[in-house]
């Protein structure tokens, strides 16, 4: 499974920015995590294979919305009102299950990533 991010820039505090992962066939749970040196890589958004079921960080809430294309193919990650805190590489993941998790070990297919830079 091959997975591709695109539409990561920069942009000030504020804005906002449209993320797209375009798999290379259909995946059940699909989810983008983000992640800075040093640190953990920590989920962003999911979206379980039916569809009807979206989580997202307590710290992207409200601000942040996931959805994907009927084909399960596309994912994409609308971002706004961004904080510099949203700095860091995004990156779409996908695991063969209908229901999706967390933790990053639980996912084994991943795209290169993204950046994502947000200034004051």
């Amino acid at each position: 499974v091959q997975l591709e991010e695109t539409g990561g820039d920069v942009v000030q505090a504020g804005g906002s920015l449209k993320l797209t992962c375009v798999a290379s066939y259909a995946q059940q749970c699909m989810a983008w995590f983000r992640q800075n040196p040093g640190q953990e890589r920590e989920a962003v958004a999911t979206i379980n294979g039916d569809g009807d079921t979206t989580t997202y960080a307590d710290s992207v809430k409200e601000r942040f919305i996931l959805s994907r294309d009927i084909r399960q193919k596309t994912l994409r990650l609308q971002m706004n009102n961004l904080k510099p805190e949203d700095t860091a590489v995004y990156y779409c993941a996908a695991r063969p299950y209908l229901e999706c998790a967390n933790k990053f070990d639980a996912y084994p297919y991943w795209g290169q990533g993204t950046q994502v830079t947000v200034s004051e």
